[in-house]
């Protein structure tokens, strides 16, 4: 089970999220659904999602929902659209730490894994150089594949990430000088 704190509308929800057998399990505070979810593109999933019984009924209610998930490479947010309403999230405090690493200047990028995921591609060896929104690992986490790209050019000062490797949310993969 994954445990996350997400920020919405400047209130901290907690989600925890569970495979059971080929669906999902999501609590979110002290409320759990079931959801089919299945991946349509790098950025959207199709969600079938069990609801409450309505009193009287046997079965539960079923929605579909189509949601896309793209991260904000300003905020350091995820924008989260369920149809067509964009909501901007920020996972486990990410946000704060996005904000310091995209404050650009001289120091180095720190490319950290945005959510608990494994490692399914690692696409630069330590001492490449990059260019600015050049992929340089991709992680993926709740059949969704997210893509960590240079914040502007540079050299690959240090790489911590290995293919097939699970990691935390925070976890440090890349450093860019």
């Amino acid at each position: 089970m994954q445990h996350f704190e997400i920020e919405v509308g400047g209130r901290t929800r907690r989600v925890a999220v569970a495979r059971t057998g080929d669906k999902f399990a999501v609590t979110l505070d002290d409320r759990t659904v079931h959801a089919d979810v299945a991946r349509i593109d790098a950025h959207t999933l199709s969600l079938v999602v069990d609801t409450e019984c309505p009193t009287g009924a046997t079965d539960p209610v079923r929605a579909a929902f189509e949601v896309t998930i793209a991260p904000d490479a300003a905020t350091g947010q995820l924008i989260v659209g369920v149809g067509p309403t964009p909501v901007a999230v920020a996972v486990n405090g990410r946000r704060a730490r996005r904000r310091d690493e995209a404050s650009g200047g001289n120091g180095p990028q720190r490319l950290s894994a945005p959510m608990p995921g494994k490692i399914v591609r690692v696409l630069v060896k330590s001492g490449d150089p990059v260019r600015a929104r050049q992929p340089l690992v991709v992680v993926e986490a709740m059949k969704m594949e997210n893509e960590l790209r240079a914040g502007r050019d540079g050299l690959v000062a240090e790489l911590h990430a290995r293919e097939g490797e699970s990691v935390d949310a925070g976890a440090l993969l890349v450093v860019v000088q």
